[in-house]
């Protein structure tokens, strides 16, 4: 396990746990409030799960427009 990878896990975790206690301390609308905060929901998912799984689907993305990854990361051994 890099770096990188727990530091997308644990930022994911934190964006997730942070929109869990928005709706359970605070009493925040996750369902019929705010639709912004679907977005964060997303972000943080993928965040999560990225760092598990090494797929990411901007980096995807990015790869297919032509966009270099770093020399080092495993998107740029994939080209």
């Amino acid at each position: 396990m890099t770096t990188e990878r727990l530091v997308r896990i644990f930022a994911g975790a934190f964006i997730l746990t942070s929109l869990l206690l928005a709706w359970l301390v605070n009493d925040v609308r996750l369902f019929d409030g705010p639709t912004w905060l679907w977005f964060t929901l997303f972000v943080g998912a993928n965040l999560l799960q990225s760092g598990f799984t090494r797929w990411c689907l901007l980096e995807s993305i990015l790869a297919q427009l032509g966009v270099p990854a770093a020399a080092g990361h495993p998107a740029a051994a994939r080209r």
